[in-house]
């Protein structure tokens, strides 16, 4: 399995921020002291959700990133098929052996049920909003999770 990367929760965390700043804008260093990360990864997922449509920035003095829509209209799917590359599942490399009863039929049939998965996962990002999202992590109060 393939699995997805790290950049799915990258570019949430910075949707998130972004929200909260309510119309105002970050820069990429404010996000990734949030994030305690690079701000090179930050500007690259950032570079990702302004391609799709999701953020914009400005240059220079007072420049930085906002929200390109309101969060009501950016669900989770919308970050993680900004960012993510490919399926999530991985499918076999080279074609199985033909010669193998097990090996001629299970391409076709992982590709059913990892497609149905993947469609489970884009369902459930998809009734998640950044708004909702907002909402749960302003009202969970402000006691540290466990990671």
């Amino acid at each position: 399995m393939a699995g997805l990367s790290s950049r799915s929760a990258v570019a949430i965390h910075a949707l998130a921020m972004l929200a909260h700043r309510r119309g105002g804008s970050l820069t990429s260093a404010e996000i990734s002291d949030s994030l305690e990360s690079n701000p090179v990864l930050v500007r690259r997922i950032l570079g990702r959700l302004r391609d799709a449509h999701l953020v914009w920035s400005t240059e220079g003095r007072g420049g930085g990133w906002s929200l390109a829509c309101a969060p009501r209209d950016i669900t989770l799917y919308d970050a993680y098929a900004a960012v993510e590359d490919g399926q999530i599942f991985s499918r076999h490399t080279h074609p199985p052996s033909v010669a193998c009863e097990v090996g001629r039929n299970i391409g076709h049939l992982l590709d059913v049920e990892f497609q149905s998965a993947e469609r489970a996962l884009e369902e459930q990002l998809g009734r998640t909003t950044i708004a909702d999202l907002l909402q749960q992590i302003l009202t969970s109060g402000n006691e540290p999770r466990n990671r």
